[in-house]
């Protein structure tokens, strides 16, 4: 398949070979007006992806059988392929018909940014034939004739294709998968979403090109019907508080056929109510009637059916969609979700958007999550909830949380497995020896045979870490009968380890350790690869690791808390006075739980316990990640902390804190209670009232210079019942001329 682009004279070459062709003539409509609103970028970046997707489409449709691709004029392309067909070319509209489709699709996210619009493609067909004779008329004919056809709007009706649609629809063979949605905050599944297929095989796998003629010859309704009676029929039994998300379209809301009534009957059938579904809503195309879809809508949410705003940050949905839907569940466009650990302007917006879906009491559902990192990052932002490749492939039956994302060492697992002020396990990393696929097994058994110091070598491609070659496994596999001879001369990778384990550098020794241990028995004490921002950083042994590990608890048991492990008010005076002596610039971060007497009295001591030490997590996971390492965080007694620290990682330290507090308190509390966000229960007074759940406050001072512990502690006093007059979680930093600075002296 000759697939490369080129002008009319190679297509007229190409031509020559063939007693007949179909030739397909595709065009950018608007292409000129495009260029002079938006630039050659703009225009030059629709050129590559029409191409690629003509290209793609060619390949996946004719395999090898000499589809070729061909540059009229920018942003005009012809295809040419031999007529395997009739002598008028068969199915040729459907063939144009199905290029068009995936070309759009392809090209709408570039448009969607640039112009704010989705994209109309114009394409022709036309059936050349030539017998070696007058082929440049032949030629010239079919263009025309093409060109003049891309002008016109299909036949839709006409088309193969669509009645391929309407026999699917009719026999309601439309298949369902579902893909879990993770909560954040508990760990568990909280839904699933619906995702329709047409037959496997057939062009209609792909739910764009079913969704998208469904519309344009008006039987979305019809469609949508089927796919919602199947996702609902098929689901299976739920959990309390489970949800099943089903997309649909606000035309179908809108469709005055539409019979609000049969859904709530179907629900009834198989054992659900209305608060288990949440529509999913894509403001995608206009509405023309916006008042009978929003008394459609009041109608469901009447009833208890919720509302999720789909693609919100695609372009598609925005705040203003926001603004007038009121939705229950805001789905961010996986377009948001993309490299968003890495970056920060992502991250920002995604934080804003967390911070405004609580004041209005939605939740976030982060989609297209498809690596560890992004999971955890958006753990740490505080999203809700999250849905992607990496937490569950969508699947039937309804399935669970994939392997990987249980073993998520993450702020959700916070009051399960301590996370204490450990050093980070890059500061006890050795430097590594590193090769690439190049490398022979030969070589590799030299390296080791003449430098005893390495018991492993790192496999990477471009300094990422792709595997591990051990010693010993290697020195089992070579000691097998033939091989040597099998292997010698084979590239390192055919018996490297594919799946090491890898960490960042900033991962703590305690959790690292505990990744170690849970490795099967054969890789047991194989070195743990350590990278920063995905590129090798070095390798540690596991010995070194444990010992790391038994040093750091010998030294956390000296002077500690019994509940929380973190040292006390003496570890506290010496420090602080330490400090003063060295004269260093220093702040105090004086931590004190909310309401916490009424939830102690109410929930008994044991979750009272449970409480504090959630505190002591979260600050301890908040000093690793944001503090430099001469840090203290103390246990005082009580519900009161007390985090000495620079004053350049205040900020970020504290607005971790609060959110991770917010978001995980919640869980130890009953259903009730947390979901009307109070609990009933006597007061001081003896008298019940409701009391808000457990908050943390936070109060900040800063020190320069020589003063008294009294001193600080006045001040730290002063600055805390401030903090705690503050409702919910917050923080405060004194705002008075430092301690000990000159000014005060």
């Amino acid at each position: 398949m000759h697939m490369a682009l080129s002008d009319s004279t190679a297509l007229q070459a190409q031509l020559k070979c063939f007693h007949s062709s179909n030739l397909l003539f595709v065009i950018i409509r608007d292409y000129a007006l495009f260029k002079e609103m938006y630039g050659n970028d703009f225009v030059g970046q629709l050129d590559r992806e029409l191409n690629d997707s003509l290209v793609k489409t060619a390949q996946e449709q004719y395999g090898e059988s000499g589809v070729s691709v061909f540059t009229q004029s920018p942003g005009e392309y012809i295809l040419l392929c031999p007529d395997e067909g009739d002598g008028e070319g068969g199915n040729l509209c459907d063939i144009a018909y199905a290029f068009k489709l995936q070309a759009q699709n392809a090209m709408k996210r570039t448009m969607l940014k640039w112009t704010g619009l989705g994209i109309e493609l114009g394409i022709g067909y036309s059936c050349i034939e030539s017998n070696g004779r007058d082929w440049d008329m032949a030629f010239s004919h079919a263009i025309k004739e093409a060109r003049l056809c891309a002008t016109q709007p299909l036949d839709l009706q006409s088309l193969e294709i669509t009645k391929y649609f309407n026999q699917i629809v009719h026999s309601r063979t439309i298949r369902c998968k579902y893909q879990p949605i993770l909560d954040f905050r508990t760990g568990n599944i909280c839904g699933w979403e619906a995702l329709a297929r047409g037959p496997q095989g057939s062009p209609f796998e792909s739910p764009l090109v079913m969704f998208e003629l469904a519309e344009q010859i008006g039987r979305l309704f019809s469609l949508e019907e089927v796919c919602r009676e199947k996702a609902i029929r098929n689901l299976g039994p739920i959990a309390a508080g489970q949800r099943l998300f089903l997309n649909i379209h606000p035309k179908t809301m809108a469709d005055p056929a539409f019979t609000p009534g049969k859904t709530l009957a179907l629900l009834q059938e198989v054992g659900l109510s209305p608060k288990n579904i949440v529509f999913e809503i894509t403001e995608r195309h206009s509405l023309q009637d916006f008042s009978l879809f929003y008394r459609t809508l009041d109608h469901y949410r009447s009833q208890g059916f919720q509302i999720a705003l789909d693609d919100t940050g695609s372009g598609y949905s925005g705040l203003s969609s926001i603004a007038e839907l009121h939705p229950e569940f805001i789905k961010l466009d996986k377009s948001l979700i993309h490299n968003i650990h890495r970056d920060p302007v992502k991250r920002a917006l995604v934080e804003t958007t967390v911070t405004f879906a609580d004041k209005i009491k939605s939740r976030i559902v982060a989609e297209g999550i498809e690596t560890r990192d992004q999971a955890v990052c958006l753990m740490d932002i505080g999203v809700h909830c999250g849905q992607g490749y990496y937490l569950g492939y969508p699947e039937k039956p309804k399935p669970e949380l994939s392997p990987e994302c249980r073993e998520l060492q993450s702020m959700s697992e916070l009051p399960r497995k301590t996370v204490t002020c450990s050093i980070p396990i890059g500061e006890i990393a050795e430097a590594p020896y590193a090769v690439d696929s190049s490398f022979i097994v030969a070589d590799a058994q030299d390296f080791f045979s003449n430098n005893q110091q390495f018991p492993s070598i790192v496999v990477t491609e471009d300094n990422v870490p792709r595997g591990l070659v051990m010693e010993y496994h290697l020195n089992r596999q070579l000691s097998s009968q033939y091989g040597v001879a099998l292997f010698s001369k084979r590239s390192i990778t055919d018996v490297m380890d594919e799946s090491p384990l890898i960490v960042d550098k900033s991962t703590p020794v305690e959790q690292a350790a505990r990744m170690a241990m849970d490795r099967e028995t054969l890789k047991a004490y194989d070195e743990v690869i350590i990278t920063r921002k995905g590129v090798l950083f070095g390798v540690v042994t596991v010995q070194k690791l444990l010992n790391t590990l038994a040093r750091v608890q010998v030294e956390m048991a000296r002077g500690t808390n019994p509940l929380t492990g973190l040292p006390g008010n003496v570890a506290l005076e010496q420090e602080v006075e330490s400090r003063i002596t060295r004269k260093d610039s220093f702040c105090i971060i004086y931590g004190d739980l909310d309401h916490f007497k009424v939830y102690n009295d109410t929930y008994g001591f044991k979750n009272g316990d449970a409480i504090i030490k959630l505190a002591a997590d979260i600050m301890s996971w908040a000093a690793t990640k944001h503090c430099p390492k001469d840090s203290l965080l103390c246990h005082i007694g009580g519900d009161d902390f007390v985090l000495i620290t620079k004053p350049e990682s205040v900020e970020k330290t504290c607005i971790s804190v609060l959110r991770c507090f917010k978001r995980l308190v919640n869980r130890h509390y009953s259903a009730q209670d947390r979901d009307r966000g109070w609990i009933h229960a006597k007061g001081r007074d003896g008298k019940k009232r409701q009391y808000p759940l457990v908050s943390i406050s936070l109060g900040v001072i800063e020190i320069q210079g020589q003063c008294t512990l009294m001193e600080i502690g006045e001040r730290a006093a002063d600055i805390k019942k401030y903090a705690k007059s503050i409702a919910g979680n917050a923080y405060a930093k004194d705002r008075r001329t430092p301690l000990g600075c000159p000014v005060c002296v």
